[in-house]
This record gives C-alpha cells, structure tokens and sequence, in this order.
C-alpha cells in the first residue's frame, strides 16, 4: 500500500448549505445520489471503511478508490488509488450555528510517484468548487422536498 507520508499537492474548498448536517450526511454517503455525467460510481458494499468506490468515465480505465475512515455524521476519507501515489479526498461536515451545513473537501496528492499526477490532478482546483456549489444546492432542495412530501401525507 503507498503511505501519503508529505503531500506534494493539496486543494480545500467549503461550502454552506441550508440542509441540515444528519440529511446532509445521509445523502452524500448515499452512492445513488452521486450525480456527475459522464461519471458513473459504484460502491462495492455500504459506505464503511475498506468499501470499494469504482468511478466510470466512458472511453477511460475505471478508477479504483478506498473509504479509509468514516465517522457518522462529520467526516470521511476516500482514497483513490493511483500507481505508486495516493489521491485522498478528505470530507468534513460541520454543523452551523444558525442551521445547515458547512462542507469542506479537501484533496492531497502523495507517494513516491505523485509528481507524475500534479499536472492532472490540478484540474481539481477548477472542478471542486463547482462541483460543491452543486452539492450544496441539490442537498438543500432534497431537504426541502422531503420535508414537503412527507407534510403532504
């Protein structure tokens, strides 16, 4: 296994959103609920540490990727593995205040062979936030749906 002992490379971005951190967490760790075409993910059992993520991107080799730790509710760390190097998607979930959510992802690059990666993984720092702005709309109008649907009953 390769040790992300000093990151060569590392991106965070957060965001805020209104839903709550509990509707928040469940729907992200919700593999169903992970939108993002042309990518298509797959996870091969529940959203645990050691669980298998497969992300499909058409015309490319599938890319393989770890759940090393969950902790209910505020964070996890999913790492994508690469040849000789680590990608780690590091994500947090922190309860506001005044109510909903703010979420932070952070990446690191590490491992013998992660300047081979830098160039490429750097596109993350233009995807990320884009990425977590859309996160953070659809959880927010998953929310307020569910609590419609379930005041129309």
């Amino acid at each position: 296994m390769v040790t992300m002992s000093k990151p060569i490379w590392q991106f965070q971005y957060s965001v805020e959103t209104d839903a709550s951190r509990p509707f928040a967490w469940r729907h992200w760790t919700n593999i169903a609920n992970w939108k993002d075409p042309p990518v298509e993910f797959e996870l091969d059992g529940p959203f645990a540490p050691s669980s298998k993520l497969t992300s499909r991107v058409p015309g490319q080799e599938p890319w393989h990727s770890v759940i090393r730790e969950v902790h209910a509710e505020t964070a996890a760390s999913i790492e994508m593995l690469l040849a000789e190097a680590v990608l780690r998607f590091d994500w947090r979930f922190d309860e506001l205040s005044g109510g909903g959510t703010r979420i932070t992802q952070r990446l690191t690059l590490g491992g013998e062979n992660a300047a081979a990666y830098a160039e490429q993984v750097a596109i993350f720092e233009k995807t990320v936030p884009e990425g977590m702005k859309k996160l953070a709309t659809v959880l927010a109008q998953a929310e307020a749906d569910s609590r419609h649907a379930g005041s129309a009953g």
